[in-house]
């Protein structure tokens, strides 16, 4: 079993681990000015990242089940550092992009942590302690923004990168020691362990189902802040990257949301939580179009629209792992690193066409982008409410465990 003092150790993990992905959103503005590229060039940063974390995931969390834990995070946690420490030493935007991407690709920990822990809890805790691990994952995701702007304001873009190398390092000398050692739950070879992950999503509907509502949700959420630096670095606020930080801090309230949705999930299902989810997404994105108004209104919807979305997205990810961890025990991490895999490919995709919608037709474009990829997944839903038997009980949320401690 896992002992409680060490969740909130791991929400930490999660937390500076998916971090370094996303604080390239907030300091777009002050790269392009040190390195001299245009503002959507450097908001290619945030793209790269998101590209390596889904190669990452599809690369190497499958070695979760192959693998002991302990040692697999604590070497990705080192690899991360090294490579944010090149990103932040970087003298132009292609080996800053190259680098950037590398530290997606390895900072893949979180993915690595949460099928452990799903596996090492009994089943009637899964629900909510998964709900932890993901309010840290978003708790790093919208701080991470407040951390890269502020810090990047006050001694420019490349402080950001050094700083979170020096942390990961401490961190993963933490860990090295309190992790629990776990036995690996499968003996497949690496190639089949890459193949099996493909095989899962083939064949297994309920993860289809799940990664299409996260491909989709998500694929919105990366599209609006990738482009919020674009917008409130533009004329029609005319603000630095310190403010996109400042709007992340502000977004945080919705760390507390996470939880909740894995409490009940394990006691009514991830069904009613994914429902409520998507239909959050859709109406984010009509309050984000009011971010067309500028001033003070204009921010102040703005911040509650992303709030929203962030709260959406999140508790749809709660329902979403739920719903898949409960399929197979002894295959977590491939049916993870499918999942993700998936996910961070919509997020990689959203960003790249927010920037597009953006770069064409404004703000308001990239709020219709939102609106009309949770539509889609808001049809995919009801379509699936509507085909499933009168009676028929919702999947179950949790299964026994998988991975045995040591």
């Amino acid at each position: 079993m896992l002992s409680r003092r060490v969740i909130p150790l791991l929400t930490l993990a999660c937390a500076v681990c998916v971090a370094t992905i996303y604080f390239p959103q907030a300091i777009s503005p002050l790269i392009a000015a040190d390195l001299r590229v245009t503002p959507s060039a450097a908001a290619q940063t945030a793209t790269g990242a998101q590209l390596g974390y889904a190669l990452g995931v599809f690369l190497l969390v499958p070695l979760g089940d192959r693998l002991r834990a302990r040692p697999l995070i604590v070497v990705l946690m080192v690899l991360t550092a090294a490579a944010m420490l090149a990103a932040g030493l970087a003298t132009s935007l292609p080996v800053l992009l190259i680098a950037g991407t590398l530290a997606g690709v390895f900072t893949v920990v979180p993915q690595v942590i949460i099928p452990m822990v799903a596996g090492l809890v009994p089943d009637n805790r899964r629900g909510a302690v998964v709900g932890t691990l993901l309010g840290g994952v978003l708790a790093g995701i919208l701080l991470a923004r407040t951390f890269g702007g502020t810090l990047g304001s006050w001694l420019g873009w490349r402080a950001p990168y050094l700083v979170a190398a020096a942390v990961i390092l401490v961190l993963a000398a933490v860990l090295a020691v309190t992790v629990p050692r776990t036995e690996p739950s499968a003996q497949h070879n690496y190639p089949s362990l890459l193949a099996e992950a493909l095989r899962l999503l083939r064949r297994e509907p309920e993860l289809r189902r799940s990664a299409l509502y996260q491909v989709l949700l998500f694929g919105g959420f990366s599209a609006a802040w990738t482009c919020l630096a674009l917008l409130i670095s533009g004329p029609r606020y005319g603000l630095g990257a310190q403010t996109v930080g400042l709007i992340g801090l502000a977004g945080a309230v919705s760390v507390f949301v996470t939880p909740i949705a894995g409490r009940w999930i394990d006691r009514r299902g991830p069904e009613p939580v994914s429902t409520i989810a998507i239909v959050g997404v859709v109406a984010s994105a009509g309050v984000l179009a009011f971010g067309l108004l500028g001033g003070i209104a204009g921010l102040v919807l703005l911040i509650a629209g992303l709030v929203l979305l962030d709260t959406a997205v999140q508790a749809n990810q709660v329902a979403n792992q739920s719903r898949i961890f409960a399929l197979l025990p002894e295959a977590r991490s491939r049916l993870n690193t499918a999942y993700m895999t998936c996910t961070f490919l919509g997020g990689t995709l959203g960003s790249w066409l927010g920037v597009q919608a953006y770069d064409l037709f404004g703000w308001g474009a990239v709020a219709a982008l939102i609106a009309l990829a949770a539509l889609a997944a808001l049809g995919r839903h009801l379509a699936r409410r509507s085909t499933a038997a009168p009676g028929t009980p919702e999947p179950a949320s949790s299964a026994p465990s998988a991975a045995t401690p040591r």
